[in-house]
């Protein structure tokens, strides 16, 4: 029996079964094409402000377990599903996935036709939509819907970095039982500015010999310099990247100073600061099967993306050099300077769909620190 219902602010409306938390969320309704990593999507804090449809059509089936999050709780406001597992079956598994909801109080929409919404958004584009498990009038949750804040021009990094510096040292995961890969003895000091951070892009940086100290989003040039880093890392994380000058400044001070490697919202930032623009997208990229052309080996890479805003590419100036395309849009999906130790992508080299079509760019990263004078 339908008791819950998805509202969206052009007034289309999908009901179905509400389970996880008894409330009512809002945000911006997205979607994501990957067939495993639900829990890793729920912990990603660039889902910070919206709504997750996910695509596979049974999602919760191998539970949760601390290990798999991306941080500390969950950061989507609410999930639609087409079918939540009521059973959870797997070595790995500590909670069951609904539970895990329910405790950070997060809804869930389950039983919806989700092939019909995911086609409603990318014809329509994504929109602000409203999760309720409390109010059946449909007139109401689209006016509730039409109130919530646009994404374009929300300054979401900041909210979601961390307060305090800390210094991260966790080794990757093990993937079966008993096993661990080895962890190196830390050789380069990594500052990582934390917009909105995962944690397995800090188990990687580990896994490549890094000691990591992570500081907030506004840790100013001069302080991260203090802490004489080897290199710098730019962070994941969610929001429109246009209203982050502060970030952008701070990141411009650093040229020439140590070398930089961005991910995701850390590459749109990189942009920013080479004097580039940034758009939105019409429903963003989401998923674990982007084909992402390497312009300079002229390989493609199987690649993991969480982004709603990409960088224009013929804003940035000739001394940066377009690396890396999307195959699917030919959107940019990296560049590097031509001359400094400074580079980025806009997808997920740590998340492995490929499942190591990307661990290069870490390499990068840590010959570019050996190579380092000084």
């Amino acid at each position: 029996m339908a008791d819950a219902l998805l509202a969206l602010e052009d007034g289309t409306v999908f009901a179905g079964r509400g389970c996880g938390a008894r409330g009512e969320c809002y945000g911006e309704v997205v979607f994501n094409t990957s067939i495993t990593g639900y829990q890793e999507i729920f912990t990603d804090p660039s889902y910070a402000g919206q709504i997750v449809v996910l695509t596979n059509p049974q999602i919760g089936n191998y539970g949760t377990n601390p290990e798999d999050n991306e941080s500390t709780r969950p950061y989507i406001e609410g999930l639609v599903v087409r079918e939540f597992s009521a059973l959870a079956s797997n070595w790995r598994s500590r909670e069951h996935a609904e539970q895990f909801l329910e405790r950070f109080r997060i809804p869930v929409l389950d039983g919806v036709d989700t092939r019909a919404l995911v086609r409603h958004l990318r014809t329509r584009g994504v929109m602000r939509g409203v999760l309720s498990r409390l109010e059946s009038a449909s007139e109401s949750l689209v006016a509730k819907a039409c109130a919530i804040p646009s994404m374009e021009g929300r300054d979401l990094a900041e909210t979601v970095s961390t307060k305090q510096r800390y210094v991260w040292d966790a080794p990757s995961i093990a993937l079966t039982p008993g096993e661990r890969p080895p962890t190196p003895e830390p050789v380069y000091h990594v500052v990582a500015y934390d917009y909105g951070i995962k944690q397995n892009i800090l188990r990687r940086l580990v896994s490549e010999g890094c000691r990591v100290t992570v500081v907030p989003a506004l840790t100013s040039a001069e302080d991260v310099l203090s802490l004489q880093p080897d290199g710098i890392f730019l962070s994941n994380g969610p929001g429109d990247p246009a209203p982050l000058k502060e970030e952008a400044a701070n990141v411009r001070k650093l040229f020439g100073k140590k070398p930089i490697f961005g991910i995701c919202l850390g590459h749109q930032i990189l942009g920013l600061a080479f004097g580039g623009r940034t758009y939105k997208l019409k429903f963003g990229h989401r998923g674990g099967n982007h084909p992402v052309l390497n312009l300079v080996t002229n390989k493609v890479e199987i690649t993991s993306h969480n982004h709603g805003f990409a960088v224009d590419p013929d804003s940035l100036p000739p001394e940066v050099e377009v690396t890396h395309r999307n195959l699917n849009d030919d959107t940019l999906e990296g560049f590097r300077h031509r001359s400094l130790p400074i580079f980025c992508v806009q997808y997920h080299p740590e998340a492995s769909p490929g499942p190591h079509d990307s661990y290069y760019l870490f390499g990068e990263f840590k010959k570019q620190m050996a190579d380092w004078p000084g």
